[in-house]
């Protein structure tokens, strides 16, 4: 073979080490944050709440099964108000840092016997002077700012069902009467849930709000997923041998 033969393949050789050696992009891991195995950092325990204000009538109960919790009730109308009431499920305590998902979604495992239900909601607690209190005004009067809600929905069938909720489309800023949001993210940056709130949460809630019906939930996990990197684009490659980033060039001069 020719001398520039042989530089060549050299050249080739040290390129596929450096290419071995480069470091592919990360793909962030879920964050557990609410389970029902008895791992410590995610076994809550949930307390029940019905709607007390203005002599509301809904009526729920909380109970756990050995690998899930399960929320079954109704809501009705609130007779002063001719409007729906709500039923909730609400855990306190310390939860894992979810502060690295920020640009992705809540992740809720759950299945239901009432998925036409319209009102099902999630809640996160940060921030906040007093959890149960924010999750009562939702920013609505004095000191009530932290308490983050959003609206999902749960598709039928008998199995368990992986529904996403962006954390983008949370809001502190929410009617109590109906839950509805009186400002979004996108309107108001004081509104959203970031990356500094999400490092140390206070409080879980579902809720079932705002639409009468019958309601049934059943809850495996809850857990903070990263933001998938987007199908079009392209990592920089990196390498995490500099020694065999010198060794490539030098080849690359000797071929020139």
């Amino acid at each position: 073979r020719s001398r520039a033969a042989l530089k060549m393949l050299a050249f080739a050789a040290t390129v596929k080490q450096v290419l071995s050696t480069a470091t592919t992009p990360t793909v962030l891991a879920s964050i557990p944050l609410v389970t029902f195995d008895g791992e410590k950092a995610t076994t809550h325990e949930f307390v029940e709440l019905n709607d007390p204000v203005m002599g509301g009538r809904s009526s729920g109960t909380w109970s756990v099964m050995p690998t899930f919790g399960v929320m079954d009730g109704e809501v009705v109308d609130v007779p002063s108000l001719q409007a729906p009431g709500f039923i909730k499920a609400a855990a306190d305590g310390a939860f894992p840092d979810a502060a690295s998902a920020s640009a992705g979604a809540l992740e809720l495992e759950v299945r239901s016997t009432t998925p036409q239900y319209a009102g099902f909601r999630v809640s996160l607690a940060a921030g906040a002077v007093a959890p149960p209190y924010s999750c009562a005004g939702g920013g609505s009067i004095p000191l009530s700012r932290g308490c983050y809600k959003a609206k999902f929905s749960v598709p039928a069938g008998d199995g368990w069902h992986a529904v996403s909720v962006p954390f983008a489309s949370f809001s502190d800023l929410w009617s109590p009467a109906t839950g509805e949001h009186t400002k979004e993210c996108s309107e108001d940056a004081s509104a959203c849930l970031t990356a500094k709130k999400l490092s140390s949460l206070q409080r879980v809630e579902l809720w079932a709000e705002g639409a009468v019906g019958k309601v049934h939930l059943e809850l495996k996990s809850v857990s903070a997923v990263p933001a998938a990197p987007h199908p079009n684009s392209t990592p920089l490659l990196t390498v995490s041998s500099p020694a065999a980033l010198a060794a490539a060039a030098v080849a690359a001069a000797a071929v020139a």
